[in-house]
């Protein structure tokens, strides 16, 4: 992997967490979500008369990929809602590398070297970790969504090396997914969601651009360098994660956390090297 891809993740990691942050410190998460998913389709729809459409091949891998990403939302905020996001976050992204990795070489024929398979154990590991105690409670949801984000990550790995232009590819997919959600909440909620949107319609901006820049840069990365290892770089998201979750959210972190927090540099660097 080039410098210049290894920068890009690494960015892309950090738009994800802090999209993530607004989601959490929106008070009503579900309708935060809503906001950041309306926002992000808005954004798309103004880019894409720009960009050619996605090659045709790449359409059914665009439209199951829409269906997942409904669903990642909505789980997501549910999660928001149950636990601290320094809990929950690691939760959700921690088993996604390795199944990705395990799923990549089924479906692209990719070979990672021993240093890389060793990379994404230590990232995976190491943001499993920073769930600390909270590996005693429920699993089912967290582990869900983990499989949700690995099956994404490798029907639009595969949909966007069809696309012939993964930018075009990731508009058209935050457009379509971005659209449920706040359909169903005008349809069911109209009064809550236009109050949310009057007191929240900056962090839903900012997220909504966070969100399509974040997978847009991880998806053009994945045209360029082995799924697997984009996939487990992009988690670092998590370090990002736990200095907003300490810095901006005030929330307590223990040293478990940090020292959780030390595997996935470890990782970073032999993903790096390999």
């Amino acid at each position: 992997m080039s410098l210049a891809i290894f920068c890009a993740v690494l960015f892309a990691a950090l738009l994800h967490a802090g999209w993530n942050a607004i989601v959490k410190r929106g008070g009503d998460t579900l309708l935060t979500t809503i906001l950041v998913t309306g926002w992000a389709a808005v954004l798309s729809a103004l880019a894409l008369p720009w960009l050619p459409l996605p090659a045709p091949a790449s359409w059914p891998w665009l439209a199951a990929s829409v269906l997942l990403q409904v669903g990642y939302y909505v789980l997501v905020a549910r999660a928001y809602q149950a636990a601290d996001m320094s809990l929950s976050y690691p939760l959700m992204r921690g088993c996604a590398p390795l199944l990705v990795a395990l799923a990549g070489g089924l479906a692209f024929g990719e070979v990672l070297p021993p240093g890389g398979w060793l990379g994404i154990a230590l990232v995976g590991a190491g943001v499993v970790g920073m769930a600390g105690g909270g590996l005693r409670g429920d699993l089912r949801l967290p582990l869900l969504v983990a499989v949700l984000i690995a099956t994404y990550t490798v029907v639009d790995a595969r949909g966007a090396r069809l696309s012939g232009n993964a930018p075009s590819y990731t508009l058209w997919l935050f457009l379509l997914s971005g659209l449920p959600l706040p359909l169903w909440a005008l349809a069911t909620r109209r009064a809550r969601l236009c109050r949310h949107l009057r007191d929240n319609w900056g962090r839903g901006l900012m997220g909504g651009f966070g969100t399509s820049a974040s997978y847009g840069i991880a998806l053009w990365a994945m045209t360029q360098a082995p799924v697997a290892v984009v996939a487990a770089l992009r988690e670092t998201s998590i370090l990002f994660a736990l200095l907003i979750s300490a810095l901006v959210l005030k929330e307590r972190i223990g040293r478990a956390r940090v020292l959780a927090a030390a595997l996935i540099v470890a990782g970073v660097v032999l993903l790096r090297l390999g």
